[in-house]
């Protein structure tokens, strides 16, 4: 019964002894604070604001399309009696591609031309014979229209005829062709696709905020993967709205191929040119701290941090552009910035800007 007294009195004079320590700790703490009664400086780094020109570039992805390009088929059904053209080749404006066969519709064609040819003897003695008054009006009108009837349908089958020849509506490199001489084909059917690529396009969007920094006739460059040149494409047409869904607006440039190094479908990285700024406030992605109401910074007035709401703009891979907000030898603070408050003193350590 003593052993168990013992053992509580120890604990009991354990926890007096560490209540005790604490209170003369806390006390030493205080101490110390009211010696000067200031927070010891926290040491940052900063930069000094300066004005410099600022070329505005932004980066965007496109894509390559051909100047024209096309699936082609055939308007009529039947067999593919002739192939004429090789894949991979380069083909001119009409050259003949297929040839369906035509002898059903050519025998069609003989059929209405016989309907026609007889029509227009009917139409011809019909009108002697209104002349003579010995037919009615509406007897001649009825043969004048089986006559046109007829003929009509000699230009529907003459049509049909045309359509058996499948041409090349334009000059380009022909594809791979999906059929073989002696095919069915129909209009559903894809014999082969044409490619002019001589000259390509590139499409791409920018955000709206730059809708009205982008003019046709504007030069852009851009490199596509497997290649370390640049090439150059001139802005020839913007797309009239800005898209909702995305906040884009789409914009079409040019580019001249004559080598073919560019390849429809390919991806292309647009370096598009803005509008350029003389004396720009330029400073570290790190110095600006996003609040609810926008973002701000950190400054060194008097020895302290200033907290400065600011307007930014564009962004590069380290810097920011501050459009409002900031003067010339203002000293922004570049880290620490995020445990930083408002009027804390501050041992500023100036950097060079890199």
């Amino acid at each position: 019964m003593k052993i168990k007294y013992i053992v509580y009195a120890l604990i009991i004079i354990g926890i007096g002894a560490l209540v005790y320590y604490r209170i003369g700790k806390n006390k030493e703490e205080k101490g110390e604070g009211k010696g000067d009664g200031k927070r010891p400086p926290m040491a940052v780094s900063g930069i000094v604001v300066a004005p410099q020109e600022f070329e505005n570039m932004l980066s965007l992805s496109g894509s390559i399309e051909a100047n024209e390009q096309i699936e082609l088929r055939s308007e009529v059904s039947g067999i593919a009696e002739k192939i004429y053209f090789q894949e991979g080749s380069q083909v001119s404006k009409g050259q003949v591609l297929v040839k369906i066969n035509d002898v059903e519709l050519r025998a069609s064609l003989g059929e209405v031309r016989t309907r026609m040819t007889l029509a227009s003897e009917n139409a011809r003695r019909a009108k002697l014979l209104l002349e003579k008054e010995a037919i009615s009006r509406e007897e001649y009108d009825i043969a004048s229209a089986d006559y046109k009837t007829a003929q009509a349908q000699v230009q529907l089958v003459n049509a049909q005829l045309a359509k058996t020849t499948l041409r090349a509506p334009f000059s380009g490199i022909i594809g791979l062709r999906n059929i073989s001489p002696g095919t069915f084909v129909t209009p559903e059917t894809l014999i082969t696709t044409l490619v002019n690529s001589s000259q390509v396009k590139i499409t791409f969007s920018i955000p709206e905020k730059y809708a009205t920094q982008i003019k046709t006739n504007s030069n852009i460059t851009f490199t596509v993967a497997g290649a370390t040149e640049k090439f150059t494409a001139k802005v020839y047409a913007l797309e009239p709205a800005v898209e909702v869904a995305t906040r884009t607006l789409r914009v079409r440039a040019v580019a001249q191929n004559p080598g073919g190094k560019l390849i429809p479908g390919t991806f292309a990285d647009v370096a598009l040119p803005l509008e350029k700024i003389d004396d720009a406030f330029l400073i570290p992605t790190e110095a600006i701290v996003p609040v609810q109401n926008g973002k701000k910074v950190f400054i060194s007035e008097n020895g302290k941090a200033k907290e400065v709401m600011v307007q930014t703009g564009t962004r590069t891979d380290k810097d920011i552009v501050v459009l409002e907000g900031l003067k010339q030898g203002d000293t922004v603070l570049t880290t620490g910035v995020l445990t930083l408050k408002n009027d804390a003193p501050v041992k500023v350590k100036v950097t060079a800007k890199k």
